[in-house]
């Protein structure tokens, strides 16, 4: 008797790149930047569709069974199931979401909007992140419905909308939770299939992105000494709090354990002010910038501390380093004080994956044994959406087969070969949670 992975065979790469050719063919239309853009995911759906449905009860032409959810009009998600014999048994494959960031076509080297293959390369936007992995995982469940393999395990693909902005809510994996859709999920590993670099990824960081307002003194550039100068209290505030948050949130000692390439970080990354003169000390300016906080530390406690380190730079703004003879956040004859105020978009938790769950093991095993190797790492960009689900009592695993140098990138790419041991990662997967059912 032929064994699963045997009967899953290796990836058709044909009917993958005639599906991918589709879906990349659907990627101006399903752009995500509200309001300009609002993707349209069923289009992605319908090409899906299109391959599943012969092998679906809803033809009776085989075993998949499918959900096509839709909670805003062209927005769709779609579960897709290949039932198993023993209840309680199951695994996942999730996260293969549908919209994409934005391209403009006049900043690459090709049309993103279109497939086109260089060697290996397979390239144009959402080939990486993540429409190769829809097409992937959409072909394994084809396959599963034309070999009709006899599992214990049910095997389950979610296919999202709106993954890559969270402006609209109510659309893609978040209602399906509140719906109760994915509720069975929680019986067995869940594989969240959008990272990158054919590695489990087995933490992601959470990411306060904060607003710093400086208020000081408009004046002549000639009579500093008539001014308090916002652009120097800034810098000198932002230096007070990054050593003060560095101090409090250090390195963690999990954080090796989980590989991660960067401790926790708070920094800038963009200025503004009003404008006027060069010879002008502007009266106000707005530092902006993120944290990446590692999964070890609550994203509520640095929040709490950065208001802290504010509200007690404020009422002890005269001990602040200055910069020069005449610089100065307190003008006493004009009872006049420099001021900051910090105020947060919306923050969000990282991930650290249960590193002793069965899911864990297995995409571990799956990985050496058709990657060649196997190390996994850990990244302080931000997944929230896992988060959500590891909080709803999920056993969330990740793993990815794009390349995360071309992530949200120009020119973005995948590798065919990468593809192909993808799949096979999945059908190994599969294979070891059925032998962990033999008797």
């Amino acid at each position: 008797m032929a064994t699963v992975k045997q009967t899953l065979g290796d990836l058709n790469k044909e009917l993958f790149i005639t599906l991918l050719r589709k879906l990349i063919g659907e990627s101006k239309y399903v752009q995500n930047n509200p309001p300009e853009l609002i993707p349209e995911e069923d289009r992605i759906v319908n090409h899906v569709l299109d391959i599943l449905l012969p092998y679906s009860t809803t033809t009776g032409g085989g075993p998949l069974v499918i959900n096509h959810v839709t909670y805003k009009p062209k927005r769709g998600n779609l579960i897709v199931e290949y039932p198993g014999t023993q209840p309680g048994n199951i695994l996942s494959f999730v996260g293969m979401h549908m919209d994409v960031v934005t391209a403009n076509p006049c900043d690459w080297e090709f049309d993103p909007f279109s497939l086109s293959i260089d060697g290996d390369k397979l390239r144009g936007r959402g080939t990486t992140d993540c429409l190769g992995h829809v097409a992937l995982v959409a072909e394994l469940m084809r396959r599963l419905g034309e070999t009709k393999p006899q599992l214990k395990s049910t095997v389950v693909a979610v296919f999202i909308a709106s993954e890559e902005n969270s402006s609209i809510p109510g659309v893609g994996v978040d209602a399906l939770v509140k719906d109760g859709l994915l509720d069975k999920l929680k019986q067995g590993p869940l594989f969240w299939i959008d990272t990158a670099d054919k590695q489990p990824c087995i933490g992601t960081g959470g990411s306060i992105p904060w607003k710093l307002h400086v208020t000081g003194k408009l004046f002549h550039s000639g009579l500093a000494h008539k001014a308090i100068n916002p652009l120097e209290l800034a810098m000198e505030a932002l230096k007070e709090i990054q050593s003060r948050f560095y101090r409090d949130f250090p390195a963690h000692p999990k954080e090796q354990v989980y590989e991660f390439a960067t401790p926790s970080t708070m920094k800038p990354t963009q200025w503004f002010y009003p404008g006027g003169g060069i010879n002008q000390i502007p009266a106000e300016c707005t530092v902006s910038g993120d944290v990446r906080l590692t999964p070890f530390y609550s994203v509520s406690d640095a929040m709490k501390k950065l208001q802290e380190y504010v509200d007690d730079i404020n009422s002890n703004i005269d001990k602040l380093d200055c910069r020069g003879p005449v610089s100065k956040y307190v003008l006493p004859d004009e009872n006049l004080r420099g001021r900051i105020t910090i105020s947060f978009d919306e923050a969000s938790s990282g991930v650290a994956c249960d590193l002793n769950s069965r899911g864990f093991h297995v995409l571990c095993k799956a990985t050496e044994e058709e990657v060649g190797h196997v190390k996994p790492y850990s990244i302080t960009g931000t997944l929230p959406l896992i988060r959500d689900l590891q909080d709803e009592g999920f056993d969330v695993q990740t793993s990815g087969y794009g390349l995360m140098a071309t992530y949200h990138a120009k020119n973005e790419y995948c590798l065919l070969s990468d593809m192909c041991q993808g799949y096979r990662v999945f059908a190994s997967v599969i294979s070891q949670l059925e032998d962990r059912y033999e008797v």
